[in-house]
């Protein structure tokens, strides 16, 4: 098939749209699409300055969605006073695994000339995630212990590097999961802390003075076109799952939506649409209406509303192992 805006071969076909795209009109598109997104959440503000620039904290795990929004922003933002990118990278501890995606990251951050950090589980908590999976004091899914553990590092160093954004690589297909999965289990209340925590325009949400707010700019992109995106790029991507990877319930929306959408095109971007829609009206309702206290954690001082954070109660529990 020859792509749709010139006469070259098509290397894409999009069922959503019924668009045919060459490899220069595909990259292209993909590139239109995030930038838009960035333009409609308001990320730059119109205050922004070189006397005054932005700080943004881009989490780069190697994998292709943040090794593709990395060069995206880059290309974008790479010149301009305004915004200044650093990149944080985690190591869990995940031998075969994260040492290679490292490499990917340390690769691009230097074609870039990006900032590049790197902490680890290690380092602050003691901990590898393959010690962590075959202890399981809890009984709970790596990555039920893994998400606790990331999102502290990332909130940590986000806010110590001043970060005014915390940027994160979730695509369209992350996004239409997470919509189903809440929708499923009927929880308005979290509906709407994902509006104003990562998911509304700037100018729309009511933001936490206690966490750093988060964006996510390919979240317009399906995951096949972004990791399509990253090959014709050439990118150092480190496309492999993680051997711990065992969410059942996103597996189960994952597999649902893949079948809706090879049957009805078009439905990842109707739920997730029609999501932010609810989220929207759902964050109007529910803020303020909190009664739980945001305080600091008797152990690390991280934001909770308990006297230990959750992320100390589980290092507690590895311990006792």
């Amino acid at each position: 098939m020859e792509c749709d805006k010139c006469e070259r071969d098509a290397v894409m076909h999009a069922g959503y749209s019924g668009a045919h795209l060459c490899e220069k009109h595909f990259c292209a598109s993909v590139e239109k699409r995030v930038r838009r997104r960035i333009r409609r959440d308001s990320l730059v503000p119109r205050d922004a300055s070189p006397d005054d620039p932005e700080q943004w904290v881009l989490g780069l795990s190697g994998g292709k969605d943040s090794v593709v929004l990395a060069q995206i922003l880059d290309d974008t933002f790479g010149r301009d006073p305004r915004i200044e990118i650093l990149a944080l990278t985690i190591h869990e501890g995940i031998e075969g695994y994260r040492d290679a995606s490292i490499d990917a990251c340390v690769e691009l951050a230097d074609e870039l000339d990006l900032r590049h950090e790197l902490v680890s589980y290690e380092e602050e908590f003691g901990v590898r995630m393959d010690e962590v999976v075959e202890d399981d004091p809890e009984g709970m899914a790596p990555c039920a212990y893994c998400g606790v553990f990331r999102r502290d590092l990332l909130e940590t160093y986000a806010e110590e590097f001043g970060a005014d954004i915390l940027l994160t690589g979730h695509n369209l297909d992350d996004e239409a999961q997470t919509a189903l999965m809440n929708v499923f289990e009927g929880d308005v209340e979290q509906m709407a802390k994902h509006f104003d925590a990562s998911l509304g325009p700037f100018d729309e949400r009511t933001e936490s003075p206690h966490f750093v707010p988060r964006a996510k700019p390919l979240r317009d992109i399906p995951e096949k076109e972004v990791a399509l995106y990253a090959h014709l790029k050439d990118l150092p991507a480190h496309i492999t799952e993680c051997p711990h990877a065992s969410e059942a319930f996103r597996g189960e929306i994952q597999e649902l939506l893949l079948k809706l959408e090879e049957n009805h095109p078009g439905t990842r971007h109707s739920i997730l649409s029609g999501y932010e829609e609810i989220a929207s009206m759902a964050a109007d309702r529910y803020r303020g209406d909190s009664t739980a206290e945001m305080r600091e954690c008797e152990r690390c001082g991280s934001k909770t509303t308990r006297d230990v954070c959750r992320k100390c109660r589980l290092l507690e529990s590895l311990a006792a192992v």
